[in-house]
């Protein structure tokens, strides 16, 4: 390795260290948060708006079919399943995330799953033609195996190929483009567009064209360099695929960080999902991403989108215009976001993690009162208002996006897929479980529901406060020693360059050892 800053100064290491955002990383995040993101926030909300005409259509085909209308509780259970396939799908992509993106890559794991997506997407739009409504609820599983690797595999993917300088902001952009995803959900939902009789099976359909887009792109974009040195073991395909997405050629700090990151993993060897569950170095990493997962989900985001249309009639919007008020709340959430991306560098992950759940708490406190209080006190459905816009505040900058991020960044290579793993699980599994609960806490509780949601973001805010470090701008190795002196164990990196400092003789070592930790 060529030693910057030979006498003495760590000047030349910082800058190579930095890096700076070139076109081409930019084009690769763009394509991959488009292409994958973006769909996994389509679907979500994609059938919000036509869930009329679609009922309508389930009965009339059955009716059609047997000669006599559908049941309405036979109704509810088909609609029960078209909307709760989705996670459950989302959860059987989850567990597809750690074979695959071993066996085939970050960019091909992407490339693989595009097809998933296309498939539902013809599906889709054609079920109205093949009067089949079982395709749809089929074509849901597959979008949820769809949205369940892609909401794990671009994380990894935009993580691992970012300079640690610029790993923060590039982590958010998945979940950006997953709000912009249920913004333009949203808006091709309004009855004058896509949201009528007519409309909908080409609003389903229309999530097929960005992973096209991605099919046809993405393989023009460099591998993972970390996959392609650390897995596959081809140091010259990684420093190039480094030269080309830093712009520059001299990449041998990030290559000798990568070897580290390498020597210190030697010994465990690859991570299985029950090795990762067992294994002590990663006991605190690993409760970490639970809690935080589950601290997402079950903090009450859905049941606050639930709600949303009902607290703003109550506070006099005619029924009508709900659902541009709807559209006001997605665009909300995408400017939230997209600040989170410009600060999360400069803030930092816990402050925005804190501050986020802490504004989702106060909101979920308050937002208890408001509703209690509306019918009697004639400002408090103005509250409620405030109260859903600052709880969507607090999840677009902390919540939804920061969990994600800490996996890429408190797990080294062998052990990150397995991570994301089983971080997505949880997601999902929460996900599916408020989606199936919350109608009868909401049926039982009312308003009351909300305090649930309160105490678990505050349970989460604690958790994160005493036990979850600060990982702006530091290595995968740096954070790896940190949490290594909370699982009380030794890295064995660190103990292969104790040895490098006593039998290297002169006062060369010193430069060697500030070298490697600089980096």
């Amino acid at each position: 390795m060529k030693l910057k800053g030979e006498k003495g100064e760590s000047s030349d290491c910082d800058e190579g260290s930095k890096g700076k955002m070139t076109l081409l990383l930019a084009l690769v995040a763009l394509i991959s948060a488009f292409g994958s993101s973006f769909q996994y926030g389509y679907n979500v909300s994609v059938i919000n708006s036509p869930a009329p005409y679609m009922q309508d259509f389930y009965n009339r085909t059955y009716f059609n079919r047997t000669g006599v209308p559908m049941d309405s509780g036979f109704q509810t259970l088909l609609w029960s399943l078209t909307v709760s396939m989705y996670p459950l799908g989302g959860l059987f992509g989850s567990l597809m995330v750690w074979p695959m993106v071993n066996s085939c890559g970050r960019k091909g794991t992407l490339l693989i799953n595009n097809l998933f997506s296309i498939t539902a997407a013809v599906l889709m739009g054609t079920s109205e033609i093949a009067k089949t409504f079982e395709v749809i609820i089929l074509s849901r599983v597959i979008m949820g195996i769809y949205a369940g690797l892609a909401s794990n595999v671009v994380p990894m993917f935009l993580g691992e190929i970012s300079p640690k300088n610029l790993r923060g902001a590039m982590g958010i952009v998945p979940q950006l483009f997953i709000t912009i995803g249920i913004l333009v959900a949203q808006i091709f939902g309004l009855s004058s567009i896509l949201g009528n009789v007519k409309g909908w099976p080409v609003l389903l359909g229309l999530t097929g064209i960005p992973s096209l887009i991605q099919l046809l792109i993405l393989p023009f974009f460099p591998e993972s360099p970390r996959y392609l040195l650390l897995q596959k073991g081809n140091e010259e395909q990684a420093r190039q695929a480094l030269q080309r997405l830093r712009g520059w050629d001299d990449v041998d700090d990030e290559i000798e960080e990568m070897r580290q990151e390498d020597q210190s993993e030697k010994e465990e060897g690859h991570f299985t999902v029950l090795s990762l569950c067992t294994f002590r170095g990663l006991r605190w990493q690993l409760i970490s991403i639970i809690v935080m997962m589950m601290g997402q989900q079950l903090s009450g985001v859905n049941a606050v989108f639930y709600y949303a249309d009902r607290i703003f009639q109550s506070a006099g919007v005619d029924a009508n215009n709900v659902q541009y008020v709807t559209v006001s709340i997605g665009a909300i959430n995408v400017i939230m976001t997209l600040l989170a991306v410009f600060i999360v560098e400069s803030l930092g992950r816990r402050v925005l993690l804190l501050a986020g759940f802490g504004l989702c708490c106060v909101s979920c406190a308050v937002l208890t009162l408001a509703l209690n209080l509306q019918t009697t006190v004639s400002w408090m459905s103005y509250l409620s208002i405030v109260c859903v816009i600052v709880y969507i505040i607090g999840h677009a900058i902390g919540a939804s996006p920061i969990p994600f991020l800490l996996i890429t960044e408190m797990f080294l290579q062998s052990s990150r897929p397995a991570a994301f793993m089983v971080g997505g699980s949880v997601h999902w599994i929460c996900n599916f479980t408020v989606g199936l609960v919350f109608l009868y806490m909401e049926a039982g509780l009312g308003a009351y529901s909300f305090l649930i949601f309160c105490a678990i973001c505050l349970a989460t805010i604690v958790y994160i406060f005493i036990i979850v470090p600060e990982t702006k701008n530091k290595t995968f190795m740096e954070i790896n020693r940190i949490m290594a002196k909370r699982n009380k164990v030794e890295i064995q990196g660190d103990k292969e360059e104790f040895k490098d400092f006593h039998t290297v003789p002169g006062g060369q070592t010193e430069k060697k050892e500030f070298a490697s930790v600089e980096l």
